[in-house]
């Protein structure tokens, strides 16, 4: 069993990442999370749009060789449009970083975002004000 870590970010970055599932609906969407682990706590402090991203209707993609080496890179966030934020076998074997979040239609609280880990277990989300 994986160490379960807490993924901290403010209410500002969610909303961002609300806006932009919004925008591309019924589209998938993808961006890179930025931020830094310190002991039990992974804090997300930048959305990353990926290079060469494609958004899709079931799917987003980007071509991983493309990154750039960004070792404050923790992990993805993607949206689901149907709402359902249970990962896919295909969002697990294309797990990159430490965490990876889905954002569920409708966009529009805390109970749209589900953080998890490689193992596919579900982590603690703190949405902060600042």
């Amino acid at each position: 069993m994986a160490n379960l870590v807490t993924v901290s970010m403010s209410f500002e970055l969610l909303d961002s990442i609300f806006e932009g599932a919004r925008q591309l609906y019924p589209k998938e969407t993808i961006l890179m999370l930025r931020g830094k682990k310190s002991k039990d706590t992974i804090r997300i402090t930048d959305l990353i749009i990926p290079p060469l991203a494609t958004y899709g209707y079931g799917f987003a993609s980007y071509p991983f060789h493309l990154l750039p080496m960004d070792f404050s890179l923790v992990g993805t966030v993607h949206s689901h449009p149907s709402g359902n934020k249970t990962f896919s076998d295909v969002d697990i074997n294309h797990f990159f970083g430490r965490i990876m979040m889905i954002v569920g239609y409708p966009y529009a609280s805390q109970q749209d975002v589900v953080a998890y880990n490689c193992q596919g277990e579900k982590l603690s989300l703190q949405i902060t004000e600042e």
